[in-house]
This record gives structure tokens, sequence and C-alpha cells, in this order.
């Protein structure tokens, strides 16, 4: 049975390129805009409240932050503060969120009335002004992390502690950032051209992907390995594909196990496109576990659930995809949710305040695209049988059989 089309969760004034989502509190991050182009569509980023209603999980806008001529392209986040890229910058906002003010009996203008409730944002209005006063953000730091003529911060990731900041873009430098200082402690050209992205392990060993065919894990400034995915596939040239994304995943139910995860997809478009794919990688000695097509969509973007059990996938015609990790399989998919290409996918944390959004259900994905729309895919449960109901099951079987026996061979027993 085919997935229901996603619920439009909510509509910007302005395409999205990012979204992010608070591991404790009910808050999803969004940004983009128009750039510095003069069309009036505005730069800004985009602070939504998660909640239950009814059963379905919806989204109203807590604020707009006005980012001026400047689209955030890429975004990371610990805890309160994000890290934004817009243009060759790096951009570090702190945000706090403030609790509802108790009812005064008074209204912002200073008059006597009710407090108006908070409700959703209306769809495809372009005010990109503050909608409440529960969210004030912070300019903290810029710097500049991107020295080629495009200009362009591609990828940005903390580490687990959040003691270091990591920048690559279209110059293919990797750039390491004492945090929070912002003292730049490490700078080396990664790749010959672009880093489309960048993993963090644990142990702070850094991961690039980058267009010139080439996913290399380094510590510090030194290469450890250059990863083969196509090493067992000999009927796959070298140059056919590219990496385009990669991410780091815990492994469900083995606290000491890491899994990295990389996309593949062709270098050329051909007229019949041959197929992207999804590798897994052990996460410490970096050697392929498995490997398998996930469709001829090219892939634009990679998420990685808390757990590491699933995979969200976003393509470059708009469609959505779920796989699980252990044998990377698609449990999900809607082709062209959107419209136009999708610029990022992120998973609703599996906190408590996270399950609470799930209602149920085994997995919730966000996705953003040009179209100024955020979309929510769900996962409904997987059905199984208790275990209770299981052992019933062959106790009746092992009765069953007992007695065909004794009636067909009356000395069985």
């Amino acid at each position: 049975m085919a997935p229901r089309r996603p619920a439009e969760l909510y509509r910007a004034p302005f395409p999205l390129y990012t979204v992010r989502l608070h591991p404790r509190r009910p808050l999803a991050i969004t940004a983009g805009g128009g750039g510095a182009a003069k069309t009036g569509i505005r730069n800004g980023v985009h602070f939504l409240q998660l909640e239950q209603i009814g059963g379905q999980l919806s989204a109203s806008l807590l604020h707009s932050h006005d980012t001026e001529t400047r689209a955030t392209m890429t975004m990371a986040l610990a805890d309160d503060i994000i890290a934004a890229g817009q243009d060759a910058s790096c951009h570090i906002l702190r945000f706090t969120l403030q609790a509802p003010e108790a009812k005064s009996g008074r209204n912002g203008s200073g008059e006597k009335g009710p407090r108006k409730r908070k409700g959703p944002s209306p769809v495809g209005q372009g005010d990109t002004q503050s909608q409440t006063s529960e969210v004030t953000v912070e300019s903290l730091h810029s710097v500049r992390t991107d020295f080629s003529p495009d200009a362009l911060q591609k990828a940005v990731r903390f580490n687990a502690d959040c003691s270091l900041l990591v920048t690559g873009g279209a110059d293919g430098f990797l750039r390491l950032w004492e945090f929070p200082s912002m003292k730049k402690t490490l700078e080396f050209k990664a790749h010959d051209g672009e880093i489309e992205d960048i993993a963090l392990g644990p142990d702070n060993k850094v991961v690039t992907a980058g267009r010139d065919f080439q996913c290399c894990v380094w510590q510090q400034d030194q290469l450890v390995t250059g990863l083969r995915w196509n090493e067992n596939l000999p009927g796959i040239p070298d140059k056919a594909y590219r990496y385009q994304a990669c991410r780091f995943g815990a492994v469900e139910d083995n606290a000491g196990a890491l899994r990295l995860y990389t996309v593949q997809v062709p270098h050329k478009r051909e007229r019949r496109p041959p197929p992207c794919y999804l590798t897994k990688w052990d996460g410490k000695s970096f050697l392929p576990l498995l490997t398998r097509p996930c469709g001829s969509e090219v892939i634009s973007c990679l998420s990685i659930s808390d757990s590491g059990t699933f995979l969200g996938l976003g393509t470059v015609t708009g469609s959505v995809a779920i796989h699980i990790a252990f044998s990377l399989q698609r449990l999900y998919y809607v082709k062209e949710a959107h419209g136009i290409v999708v610029t990022d996918v992120a998973f609703v944390p599996e906190s408590r305040r996270g399950r609470e959004l799930l209602a149920g259900n085994e997995a919730a994905l966000l996705s953003v695209a040009v179209d100024s729309r955020c979309k929510l895919h769900l996962l409904p449960s997987r059905r199984s049988l208790p275990v209770w109901l299981l052992l019933l099951l062959c106790a009746g079987l092992i009765v069953a059989a007992i007695l065909l026996l004794q009636l067909a061979f009356p000395g069985f027993l």
C-alpha cells in the first residue's frame, strides 16, 4: 500500500534550504531566502513550534529572524546555538526561548483586553517580522569560511561535545574552529573542488565528500584513508560516480558500534539515468559493509535518525524516501513530494518530547525544498505479534501435529 501524500507542515515566504530539529524541545528551525538579488524575496531563519493537535502534528511560527541580504544555505545546531552558513561566512547565533508571560489583562499596546492566543502561521504570507515575543536571537560571531570566486560555504558540523566546529566550502578547504571562541585552529586543502558534505565521528575524525570523486577520512590534517565504495563492484568505473553526502549513525542495540553512510550519485546525467547508491561502512575501520542501489532519481540530501535505525533521502526531482539502516531497503517513498529539489531532510528526535510528537509512529521526517514548503513524512509502526501470542501459536501447532500423527498412526504414542 502506497503511503499517503505528506502533510504540508509549513509554508515560508521564501525558498527553504535547511531544517534542523531541537533535540530537547518541540522546535524546528528552518531557513533560506532569495539571497542578495533584488527580487523582493526576503531572507530569514524561522522558528517553528511543533505540537500535537487532534492527533496530528502541526507547526506554528514562533519567530522569524531577518538575515538581511544573506540566505542561509547550511546550518548546524548545538543546543541553543546555530551555526548558519550564509554566502562565504559562518554566522553564530544564540536563541533564547522565553516562557509566555503570565496573563496580566493587557495586550502588547498596553490596553486592557484578553491576550491573543498564538495560532498556526498563515500559509503563504510574506511577513518576516516576529510573530511572538517568545524567541530572541543574538548574533555572537561571524567568520569567513570560503575564499573561492563562488564564495559559498557548503557544509558545517559541530563535534559531539560542541567544542569544535568544522566548515567546508566551494574552495575545497576544510577549516576547524575552536568553539565558542571561533578561533581557527586548522585549515588545509581537502579536495580539488567543492566540499559537498562533512561528517564528524566521536573521536573527531572528519569525513569529507568532495566533487573530485573522493571521500576522505581525516585526523586533523592527516589523511587516514580514502574510501572506495566500488572496489567490490568491478563493473563501475572510478569516475562514473561522485560522493554526494556522508553521515555517521549509531547502531541500534549496540552502544559501542558506529556506522558511516555515504551516497553516491552519477557524475554525468544520461538519457537512461543509472541508479544512485547507498553504502554502509564500519565507522572505525572504514571498510564497506553493504552497498545497495536507491533509485535512479539523483539524491540531494541525507539524514540519519538518532538511533541509527532509519535513513532519510531527498532527491533533485522532489521525491522523499526512508530506508532502514540494517539492510538499506526502502520502507517509504513518495514521488515528487515537492515540486522541485529537496534541499534538506531531518528526523524528529527520539527524545521524550520527540516521542510525544511521533504519536505512535515509528519515525517522522521533515523535508524542505526550494518550493518554500516544509512537509511531514510519517512512518507508521510496523505491525508485529506479541511474544506470548507467538508462543501460544507454536504450542497450538505442536498439539495439532501430535493429534494428526495419532489419527494417522494410532500406535504413535
